[in-house]
């Protein structure tokens, strides 16, 4: 059975800096695609930052020259390092995981992929 396990976050001021990480574990494969996605009060869950499984990366305009995501395929370990913090950024961050080729991976990576527990990232003023 697939799991992701999600480590790291928490609480900084605005303007400071987080890791997360994410680990596949019960796995079969070596090769997925994976993505960081948040969910803030009151909006919708949106993508943050992925890696397909070619390893090209992608990000959300809102986090781009902030964040730095990198993937680990040989321990399919996703990682998420979060600089320049603002409030906006405040969220639970989720990390999911799905085995296949590049673009029909991450395509169908929102829907049909495996999920971390979650985790907390709060930037207060």
């Amino acid at each position: 059975q697939v799991q992701l396990v999600q480590s790291g976050g928490g609480s900084v001021q605005a303007g400071g800096s987080l890791n997360i990480s994410c680990v596949v574990s019960g796995n079969k494969y070596s090769n997925y695609c994976m993505a960081w996605y948040r969910r803030a009060p009151g909006k919708e869950r949106e993508e943050v930052a992925g890696v397909d499984s070619d390893g090209s990366i992608r990000y959300a305009d809102s986090v781009k020259g902030r964040f730095t995501v990198s993937k680990e395929n040989g321990k399919n370990t996703l990682s998420l390092q979060m600089n320049s913090l603002n409030i906006d950024d405040t969220g639970m961050y989720y990390c999911a995981a799905l085995a296949g080729g590049p673009g029909a991976c991450y395509q169908a990576l929102r829907e049909h992929g495996y999920w971390g527990q979650g985790t907390q990232v709060t930037v207060s003023s």
